[in-house]
C-alpha cells in the first residue's frame, strides 16, 4: 500500500510560516529551512520581550513614583509601606500617572499618609 502524505496541511504549515518571515531580509523570506528558523528565533524573541515589557514599565513606574514622593519628603519604599498600612490600594501605574500628569492630586494622597 503506498504511504499517504497528506500534502495540503504540509503547504498550508509551510504557508504560514513563510507569510509570518514576510518583509525578512535575503533568504529569510523564502527559502523554507532558513525562514522556518528565522521565524522560531522571532517568536522566542517576542515571547521574552512580552515578559521585559511588564519589567521595564514596572521599573519606570517605580522611578516616577520616587521622584514624585521625594519631592514631598518620602522615599519610594517609605510611601510604599504607608499606603498600604493605610489601605490605600492604587496599583503603581495609577500612582506613577498621578505624580507625573496631576501632582496635585498625588499631594493629596501622600497628605492623606503622613
Amino acid at each position: 500500500m503506498p504511504r499517504s502524505v497528506n500534502h495540503v496541511a504540509s503547504r498550508a504549515r509551510r504557508k504560514k510560516v513563510l507569510k509570518l518571515a514576510k518583509g525578512y531580509f535575503g533568504r529569510r523570506k523564502n527559502v523554507w529551512t532558513v525562514a522556518k528558523n528565522a521565524v522560531e528565533k522571532a517568536l522566542g524573541y517576542a515571547y521574552t520581550g512580552r515578559k521585559q515589557k511588564k519589567r521595564n514599565f514596572r521599573a519606570l513606574w517605580i522611578q516616577r513614583i520616587n521622584a514624585g514622593a521625594r519631592l514631598h519628603g518620602l522615599s519610594y519604599s517609605a510611601l510604599m509601606g504607608k499606603l498600604n498600612s493605610n489601605g490605600i490600594e492604587l496599583n503603581r501605574k495609577v500612582l506613577a500617572d498621578l505624580a507625573m500628569n496631576h501632582p496635585d492630586a498625588f499631594k493629596a494622597i501622600v497628605d492623606q499618609v503622613i
